[in-house]
């Protein structure tokens, strides 16, 4: 396996992690605790940079423009349903930060964190079972090998490492709090 799809699919062992916390908020929501509010907004931020504007970022800035360069569309299935999920999953972490703005609907974040939660589940192990396995095959080593640097680039371009950094704490302090 390369060095660039090992990078991706530890990212994928963060979201998987993220969503368990978020799962436990809308577990807790239809049990009619609401979590703290600021703890929300902290995780919503936390979707916003690390599954979207970083991980699904180097996917679609490095990551799917290796594909084009070898002959796939943008309009074929494995790519067109890749970029649906992400702008689905935009939507949805939009609607969570809606229904907690200033007067929180707890209900509709749960019902968003519900269907953000199972699309990132489901695409996850489509990436890791039908796209990566697919750029391993098609992609040749070396164009692999130098995006790790695109990673790099892109990542420090988009969320410094100081920000990196201060997500996964963040996501620690979350894990202890509502996963004990």
């Amino acid at each position: 396996m390369s060095r660039a799809i090992d990078e991706l699919k530890d990212e994928h062992e963060t979201i998987l992690s993220s969503l368990r916390i978020l799962d436990k908020f809308g577990t807790d929501v239809n049990e009619g605790v609401a979590p703290r509010k600021a703890d929300l907004e902290d995780f919503v931020g936390f979707l916003g940079d690390y599954p979207d504007r970083c991980h699904h970022g180097k996917e679609e800035r490095v990551l799917l423009p290796a594909l084009y360069e070898v002959g796939l569309s943008e309009h074929s299935d494995p790519i067109r349903e890749i970029l649906s999920e992400h702008l689905l999953g935009r939507d949805y972490v939009r609607e969570m930060d809606h229904a907690i703005s200033s007067r929180p609907d707890y209900l509709t974040f749960a019902y968003a964190a519900r269907g953000y939660s199972s699309l990132l589940q489901s695409h996850v192990q489509k990436e890791e079972t039908l796209l990566f396995p697919m750029v391993e095959r098609i992609v040749d080593p070396a164009r692999l090998e130098r995006m790790c640097h695109s990673f790099e680039e892109y990542q420090q371009s988009v969320i410094a490492h100081a920000r990196h950094a201060q997500l996964h704490e963040m996501l620690r302090e979350l894990q202890l709090r509502y996963l004990k």
